[in-house]
């Protein structure tokens, strides 16, 4: 590469630093919210397996519980709701949706998502949609992110309408809760 090539280079990604660090630095937080009753907003997301998967629309017309998450820390959480569902074996079709709002993070998200790849069986990566930038600010304009540490669990009814929601930190109760909600009314 010529120098001024790499001088160019290297100013262009230096600015690009300059703006976007004081916007990650600063993030906001945005006050949880009740979310129930709600109609969840249209964003689209990479699955893991390198599918675009619009939300709510890919699952028009059928029941979808959305496990969301705004930190890496907030995997522990999910992870029991997870191991929970299945064992309960509560019949609803479940994606992880890794919520990162913000320039930055968009701009890697081909390092992070390899990154998820790389923790996650092969067998999974169709389960995990990650949503980054101006759509995941819309997931958390609608959650909000205080405890950004506990997942927002969020069923949605075929229409996107946000009939079951916790976001409280896993319990066997609520998921005792959202397992009969889920068999009853869905």
């Amino acid at each position: 590469m010529k120098p001024l090539h790499r001088r160019f280079l290297l100013a262009a990604f230096s600015v690009l630093l300059a703006l976007a660090v004081p916007a990650v630095a600063c993030r906001s937080t945005v006050p949880n919210k009740e979310a129930r009753e709600t109609v969840f907003p249209s964003v689209t997301g990479t699955a893991l397996d390198g599918r675009e998967v619009r939300i709510p629309e890919d699952f028009a017309g059928k029941p979808v519980l959305l496990l969301i998450g705004y930190e890496m820390e907030t995997q522990f959480d999910l992870d029991r709701w997870l191991i929970g569902l299945l064992q309960s074996k509560t019949p609803i079709q479940f994606i992880e949706v890794p919520t990162i709002p913000g320039l930055v993070p968009g701009l890697f998200s081909g390092k992070i998502d390899d990154g998820m790849r790389s923790g996650i069986p092969k067998e999974d990566w169709g389960g995990v949609v990650t949503v980054y930038g101006g759509d995941a600010s819309k997931i958390v304009e609608l959650t909000g992110n205080e405890r950004d540490r506990n997942g927002r669990i969020c069923l949605l009814d075929g229409k996107g309408r946000v009939v079951w929601f916790h976001d409280r930190g896993f319990s066997a109760s609520k998921l005792m809760e959202l397992d009969s909600f889920v068999r009853e009314k869905m």
